[in-house]
């Protein structure tokens, strides 16, 4: 029994608290892993935690480039797709019956499950490709933040026209060592704290956001607005309309995805009531949630600034008063994306973990752990290639950031490129596979073109990123500081 535990530590089933005294499991749950705990609050957490980044700030650009008609309508519309697709997923948590069935545990597990064959792999390419992009994207945005609130004190003691240089990398590396610290939490049940923290977080400096645009739009002043966004001719030319009209739709569609960590989150959860019907409680509360701060903070933000609204009003310095309150908001961003930050890497840590864990089993230095006594926290296990792959990770996305700060629009590609297969394409072909749904009928045909719908959105926003890293690698100076 002693082999076994050390053999299966490194799987989050099979922790060294699942083990009493006398070596017998305890607390487990109806498929033998670690009983689990989650709820409807804290898979919310995570959804929000997930969904709402920094990103919101910048959907006043994106409402400026639609206009007052199609910005909101788009918003909703990628509200309720997004919605409805996640709560098709949550269906297939379990297989063949959303209730009863054996669990899968990983995207890639509920593709193989339903679909099986090549589709396994083009999704497991989709879901970790994106989600490498993501945490390396953050990694650069969280830098950003913390960049702004030093040069937001430069400008409230030099002035607003003094240019207030600050090296990004600096903050790269601190970000990048704290999150050496969190990435020992060993695995996404471990994790709630966090992400209601973060979440916590994101409607701090949303909150913010929006409080300054309201102020900004009750104080007056004269901004142009449209029903159409920027004017061809005056503010941009007509190819540029085009090229920002296509990022504009793809970052609002993107804004709402969390489809690759779903199934991981969903796992989190208690089995009773049934996991389907509360992750998708959860995902009503997310997603509205999230769409709430989107239309405000979009909107009000756009009537605020008009058609030059900046790509991010607090970073991007569309305020620069009271400086205190715009630190502040920088704060919470860079706090928030901390705890994204291992929302999105988990999934991959665990997923190399149990790879290696299989491949590799009578390997001491993956499979087993030590027992260490932290004041005020308890007995914490570690394991030696979980020490040594998360800090590898951690500073490889870190060098890469470095590298390439440019990297947000390579990340706007990754999201184009797994948008359609993982939140729109999967969840529907695997729904109809579950229901047995004739081919042709009335609902089978709906969902068929709602599909290919989202295909376009995806191409055309695809468009924009390779247009806009086409932009940023010509423009781009290495070591150019903000």
């Amino acid at each position: 029994m002693a082999r076994e535990m050390q053999k299966n530590s490194m799987f989050i089933e099979h922790g060294p608290e699942a083990f009493d005294n006398g070596g017998i499991r305890k607390n487990i749950d109806d498929d033998g892993r670690e009983k689990r705990t989650g709820t409807w609050l804290t898979a919310s957490a995570h959804i929000i935690t997930a969904v709402i980044g920094s990103g919101v700030l910048s959907l006043a650009w994106a409402i400026a480039q639609l206009g007052w008609v199609a910005g909101p309508a788009v918003l909703m519309a990628f509200s309720f797709i997004t919605y409805f697709t996640s709560t098709l997923l949550a269906d297939c948590y379990r297989a063949p019956d959303p209730v009863t069935g054996k669990r899968n545990y990983t995207y890639m597990d509920v593709v193989r499950a339903y679909l099986g064959g090549r589709k396994v792999q083009l999704c497991g390419l989709a879901q970790y490709g994106n989600l490498v992009g993501v945490t390396i994207g953050y990694t650069i945005t969280a830098s950003i933040s913390m960049v702004a609130v030093k040069r937001s004190n430069c400008f409230h003691k030099y002035g607003h026209d003094v240019k207030c240089k600050t090296s990004n990398y600096p903050f790269m590396v601190i970000f990048a060592c704290i999150q050496i610290v969190l990435s020992q939490i060993p695995n996404f049940h471990k994790l709630s704290w966090l992400s209601i923290l973060a979440a916590i977080m994101s409607f701090a400096y949303s909150s913010i956001g929006l409080g300054l645009s309201v102020a900004k739009v009750a104080g007056g002043g004269s901004v142009r607005t449209s029903l159409t966004g920027v004017t061809v001719g005056v503010d941009v030319s007509g190819s540029e309309k085009v090229w920002r009209t296509f990022q504009a739709i793809g970052d609002i569609a993107f804004a709402y995805a969390y489809s690759t960590v779903l199934i991981e989150i969903q796992d989190t959860l208690k089995s009773s009531p049934a996991e389907n019907k509360v992750m998708k409680r959860a995902s009503f509360v997310g997603v509205s949630t999230t769409t709430m701060f989107y239309v405000l903070c979009g909107c009000v933000g756009y009537a605020a600034f008009g058609n030059e609204a900046p790509g991010n009003f607090l970073t991007g310095f569309g305020f620069y008063e009271p400086f205190w309150l715009i630190d502040l908001a920088n704060v919470c961003i860079a706090i928030h994306l901390i705890g994204a930050y291992q929302v999105f890497c988990q999934p991959i840590f665990g997923f190399v973990e149990k790879w290696c864990a299989r491949h590799w089993p009578d390997n001491k230095f993956i499979t087993s752990e030590h027992a260490l006594n932290i004041p005020c926290y308890g007995v914490y296990y570690i394991n030696s290639f979980r020490l040594v792959w998360r800090t590898v990770y951690v500073i490889v996305t870190a060098v890469i950031a470095m590298i390439f700060p440019f990297f947000n629009d390579f990340v706007g590609l990754l999201g184009a490129a797994s948008f359609w297969p993982l939140t729109v394409y999967f969840p529907i072909e695997m729904y109809i596979a579950q229901s047995k749904m004739p081919k042709f009928s009335f609902t089978w045909t709906w969902l068929k073109i709602l599909s290919w719908a989202c295909l376009v959105v995806s191409i055309v926003a695809a468009a924009g990123s390779i247009q806009g890293l086409a932009q940023d690698v010509k423009t781009y100076k290495p070591f150019k500081t903000q």
